[in-house]
């Protein structure tokens, strides 16, 4: 598939590219972080949120609201799944990655998408951009063999496990964490009881 740079038009659907922040301590604080041979997802780093540009993130990103950093590493060259939230989540790049997006206004009243919609872009390290809420992601796919680390911002208590059922039905069953809605794939090896609704291939990079 085609993979496009962030700083093309045609990511301006999706998200926006960062400006005005300086991300020098925080690249250098994620060579210190796992790059395992599969993906580690953490959502909270206190290393991490102890850098100046935290406050920043909170103030300027989200408007004063409570914020978490944290981190995707690792090595991945498939789709597997779609996720979005209620807010904005920032990805910084401390390597070169490479992000499938789609639009959450192109999921069917079933919940079910098809994933010839998605769309690559390379995020260049030491860039950083917005995702929208309404930009369906997940993890990043590698842009070369040397495995990918990315900074991840959300909210303060997102994607952390839920403190009971979520049996109301409709987009209540795409439910998987604190403030996350999870589209997967058949083949995209999730846990149980995940909602399978992605149509079509699973996308490789």
């Amino acid at each position: 598939m085609k993979i496009y740079n962030v700083a093309d038009p045609k990511f301006r659907r999706y998200g926006q590219v960062l400006q005005g922040y300086d991300f020098t301590g925080l690249l250098e604080a994620m060579k210190e972080t796992p790059l395992p041979e599969d993906v580690v997802y953490e959502p909270s780093v206190e290393a991490l949120e102890a850098l100046p540009i935290c406050k920043e993130f909170s103030s300027r990103g989200y408007g004063e609201m409570p914020i978490q950093i944290g981190y995707c590493n690792g090595n991945n060259h498939k789709l597997n799944a779609l996720e979005y939230h209620r807010d904005s989540e920032l990805n910084i790049a401390a390597t070169d990655l490479i992000l499938l997006l789609g639009r959450q206004e192109d999921v069917e009243e079933d919940y079910t998408y098809d994933t010839s919609k998605v769309e690559a872009f390379l995020l260049p390290r030491g860039v950083g951009v917005e995702l929208f809420a309404t930009t369906l992601h997940y993890a990043p796919c590698n842009a070369d063999d040397g495995g990918f680390r990315d900074v991840v911002v959300l909210p303060k208590g997102t994607n952390y496990p839920l403190p009971g059922a979520h049996e109301a039905g409709g987009e209540d069953a795409l439910l998987a964490a604190t403030n996350k809605w999870l589209i997967g794939h058949e083949e995209g090896g999730l846990p149980e009881g995940s909602f399978l609704g992605l149509k079509g291939e699973n996308l490789t990079i």
